[in-house]
């Protein structure tokens, strides 16, 4: 831990003298400290029955300058519990503002894909401990590449259009996650209390697992032994292996989502949906609906999120057309690496924010969450999960 804290520390000097090199420096950080539980059933989101200090608590340092009029170079390190509080670039950019209307981005930054995307770390800017996972757990917040801001108004009526591209690459699932040659598009405005936003985005996916290739490959090895080499084997395998694996899949992704906020209460949601063509993963639909109120220095709220992420096993018409066999063996993988992604749940969480002081926030948070995918190994355990967190939220 003290080896991390000074590589953290020595990430913080370096960034910190080159960008003295640009004119006065601005840094800026936030923290959140979360404590939490697993209080009955299995082990979700990263949270077991044992408490927890780390998983989604992390400090963060960033980083600002103008470099002239029109340029300003940006930066933060973010140190994450769940990863050993090891500090990480998570946004290293230029922004050259053209004039008040025009904007152009080039780097490492955070894509703009939901209503609170931008500050999405910083816990301290919305009432949840962290926002809803059904929605916001995706492997496509940081891009690397370019993006346009177009900002403006009519009358009351505030916009921004917002066009990114570039490629991106995260751990998800046991393995890595990149996308390439991604396109998005988003459309977002601010009429008096009402926020609302609409996005679109595409790009081509590849997905690398240990898990997914070492069953894969072990399967198509086992048939290629079973007819003596692999120039005899039916070509329905390898079309098969194919179909299994996530490799430059054109894949979709449309978001809505909108706030209404008096200052006295709130409401609001977003839906998404992730299409990935010529895969096997199902269509990923996801949606949450949170409303809360104001009363003094307390922020009482409650959210239901569900995520849809299972369907139909697919290539089962692929499979039946295979030698009898190898049927019982494909079925065995088709099925088991299908069912392993399949997400649907809902869950539903009730909490509550005090602001301590400016820029000071505890929350405290239960949730329920209701599993709806059969666990294949163990039927008899449902999934179902409470979950039970405390957090302190600040920015400095």
């Amino acid at each position: 831990m003290i080896h991390l804290f000074k590589k953290s520390l020595l990430s913080i000097s370096i960034l910190c003298a080159s960008f003295q090199a640009f004119g006065e420096v601005r840094v800026d950080g936030f923290a959140n400290i979360n404590v939490g539980k697993v209080n009955s059933g299995s082990g979700i989101f990263g949270f077991t029955d044992e408490i927890d200090f780390e998983n989604n608590s992390l400090f963060a340092l960033q980083v600002s300058s103008q470099v002239n009029d029109k340029v300003s170079a940006t930066a933060q390190i973010i140190a994450r519990g769940s990863a050993g509080y090891g500090a990480d670039f998570e946004w290293a950019y230029l922004t050259y503002k053209h004039n008040s209307n025009n904007t152009f981005t080039a780097g490492r930054f955070r894509l703009p894909v939901f209503m609170y995307s931008a500050s999405l770390d910083v816990g301290y800017s919305y009432h949840w401990i962290t926002a809803p996972a059904s929605v916001y757990d995706v492997a496509f917040n940081n891009i690397n590449g370019l993006q346009y801001d177009y900002n403006n108004y009519s009358g009351d009526f505030e916009y921004v259009l917002q066009a990114s591209v570039g490629n991106y690459e995260d751990e998800i699932a046991g393995g890595v996650n990149a996308g390439r040659d991604v396109v998005l598009l988003s459309a977002a405005g601010v009429y008096q209390n009402l926020k609302g936003r609409l996005v679109i985005g595409r790009g081509t996916n590849v997905f690398q697992s240990p898990v997914l290739d070492t069953q894969i490959n072990g399967f198509v090895s086992a048939v290629e032994q079973a007819v003596g080499g692999p120039e005899n084997i039916p070509p329905g395998i390898n079309a098969l292996a194919d179909d299994l694996r996530i490799d430059d899949d054109e894949g979709t992704f449309v978001g809505i989502g909108f706030n209404y906020d008096n200052f006295k209460w709130f409401v609001g949601g977003e839906w998404t949906q992730v299409v990935l063509e010529e895969s096997f993963t199902p269509d990923d639909t996801a949606y949450y609906l949170t409303s809360g109120f104001r009363v003094g220095k307390w922020t009482p709220h409650i959210t239901l999120q569900a995520r849809d992420g299972a369907g139909d096993i697919k290539f089962t018409d692929r499979v039946a057309s295979l030698p009898a066999d190898f049927i019982p063996g494909a079925t065995a993988l088709n099925t088991g690496l299908q069912s392993f992604f399949f997400e649907d749940y809902s869950m539903l969480t009730i909490g509550a924010r005090y602001d301590i002081a400016a820029g000071i926030a505890l929350k405290g948070e239960i949730s329920y969450y209701d599993n709806k995918v059969e666990n294949l190994l163990d039927p008899s355990d449902s999934g179902d999960t409470t979950i039970v967190n405390l957090s302190l939220n600040y920015i400095f």
